[in-house]
């Protein structure tokens, strides 16, 4: 497969997991179900990490294998690609890996305001990337 095409992948990836995890966030607040809030906010993250490991893969042509690889390349990106520092995209990653992965699915804290703002926020964060992937790679 080539790697245009696993970047792609990656982008429908994320979008499939934040679909994913808005079901499953919506059926969630209205059962009141506290643990499938939480996985719906992991499954969030994983959309921020697919979608960052296919703006990664574009520009490196690695693929990071953890969380502090994936920090270390966007905050190297930052340096070389001017749109990535622009559009804060390091700043955004860390942010919502605070809230969804940290505190939401870790360690249980559940702020239904603020959650519906991290989605928002992972949509937008997905949109981004992907208009400079399309941007680069027609």
């Amino acid at each position: 497969m080539s790697v245009e095409k696993k970047i792609r992948k990656l982008i429908e990836k994320a979008k499939l997991f934040l679909e994913k995890a808005r079901e499953g966030y919506i059926k969630a607040r209205q059962t009141g179900d506290v643990l499938a809030i939480r996985d719906a906010a992991e499954k969030a993250w994983n959309a921020i990490v697919q979608a960052t490991n296919a703006l990664v893969l574009h520009y490196t042509g690695k693929l990071p294998t953890s969380h502090f690889e994936r920090r270390k390349l966007l905050r190297e990106l930052e340096r070389r690609v001017p749109e990535v520092e622009q559009l804060g995209l390091l700043d955004r990653y860390m942010a919502r890996y605070r809230v969804l992965h940290g505190e939401t699915f870790y360690e249980g804290i559940i702020d239904f305001e603020q959650l519906d703002v991290e989605f928002e926020k992972v949509r937008k964060y997905i949109q981004d990337i992907e208009k400079m992937l399309e941007k680069e790679m027609g």
